[in-house]
């Protein structure tokens, strides 16, 4: 199994950026894939990045131009660069993994425990 912990949250004003971690360890030779996903107050959990094992990326449409997900596979970690962020950004962020490729948060089978992002205007 895979375990995944989170860092990189915080509070910044529109425009700024940030960029989330996630180390994984455990049965990181799999190769899953990585994704983020996000969920604020109230709201169902949405997808937002994912990397595949040959390093493809695909992007939810509100994050596209703006977000990137890159992996170090010496440090077993996945990274979100966030820049010009908006205040509908905001949401508690997770990291994900699955062994299938999926866009849906329940086919991903381990989580983070999530990083709040929060971005004032």
């Amino acid at each position: 199994q895979v375990q995944l912990v989170e860092s990189g949250g915080g509070l910044v004003q529109a425009g700024g950026s940030l960029r989330l971690s996630c180390a994984a360890s455990g049965r990181t030779a799999s190769s899953p894939i990585l994704a983020w996903f996000r969920q604020a107050p109230g709201k169902e959990r949405e997808f937002v990045a994912r990397k595949s094992w040959n390093g493809g990326t695909y992007y939810a449409d509100s994050v596209k131009g703006r977000f990137t997900i890159t992996a170090d596979t010496a440090k077993n970690t996945v990274y979100l660069q966030m820049n010009s962020l908006k205040p509908e950004d905001t949401a508690v962020y997770y990291c994900a993994a699955s062994f299938v490729l999926s866009t849906t948060a329940r086919e991903y089978t381990y989580w983070g425990q999530g990083t709040q992002v929060t971005v004032s205007s």
